[in-house]
């Protein structure tokens, strides 16, 4: 199992964080995970500036001809598929950064 951490940015101009904004960032991720990312869990805690999320992903496919996309890049598409899918996570929060590459460039 991988597991990633990143975060999504609340907007200068958003509300304060309501009552279950976890939940509701975790189920708008979950509704927007594909099969082939091989999510298992997600968790998620709230922060003035921030929500902070765990993604746990199983790991490589021992039968699978080609490789798997690196975890970051999995955990980030997901971020960035439902930012622009979802009117909540795109009106709370700033669009997900890329994760730097392996030099950590």
């Amino acid at each position: 199992m991988e597991i990633v951490y990143t975060s999504l940015r609340r907007r200068s101009t958003a509300d304060p964080a309501p009552p279950g904004e976890t939940s509701e960032v975790v189920g708008i991720l979950w509704a927007h995970a594909r099969p082939e990312e091989r999510l298992q869990h997600l968790t998620a805690r709230s922060e003035a500036d921030r929500v902070d999320l765990l993604v746990y992903l199983l790991g490589p496919r021992p039968d699978a001809d080609t490789a798997d996309q690196p975890p970051l890049a999995v955990a980030h598409d997901l971020l960035a598929r439902s930012h622009r899918a979802s009117p909540v996570l795109h009106r709370r929060y700033l669009p997900p950064t890329p994760a730097p590459g392996p030099s950590g460039c």
